[in-house]
């Protein structure tokens, strides 16, 4: 698992919101702990698309601190590829291309849980059954 840099506004957000309470217990690491090194974040790429899997909120509290390179990993875990791509279009169709972009997202905790969490349990839900927001499947047989 190799370590990269990439500049942090070349990776695509996969989440909506930050969690206020999350961001400053990041925060308060940052500054009480000898940092030297930053954890690595996980990101995942399909194609031309780079985006993050986890991290947000300690890339949004690097990026807030000046950092214009994040060090990177390419995220081996075998996640569902189709979910994150819908989680990467909801973040598109918001205007969320870039950590800094989530700077004006952020919300207490319950909120964070009710607005995010809850979402994301309705689409996992809903692919499930096969379709979600045009992402639908269905048997195509040939005559």
């Amino acid at each position: 698992m190799g370590c990269f840099k990439l500049p942090v506004d070349q990776i695509q957000p996969s989440q909506l919101y930050i969690s206020r309470d999350k961001l400053t217990k990041v925060n308060k690491y940052l500054k009480t702990t000898a940092y030297s090194q930053p954890e690595l974040l996980p990101v995942k790429r399909i194609g031309d698309l780079v985006f993050f899997t986890d991290g947000h909120t300690r890339a949004l509290a690097l990026w807030e601190q000046g950092l214009a390179e994040l060090d990177v990993y390419l995220d081996q875990d075998d996640l569902d590829r189709l979910q994150y791509l819908i989680f990467v279009q909801w973040c598109q169709d918001l205007g969320i291309h870039q950590i800094r972009d989530l700077s004006n997202r952020i919300v207490d905790h319950l909120e964070y849980e009710r607005l995010w969490y809850d979402r994301c349990a309705q689409m996992q839900n809903a692919v499930k059954r096969g379709f979600y927001e045009g992402v639908g499947i269905r048997q195509v047989t040939e005559h």
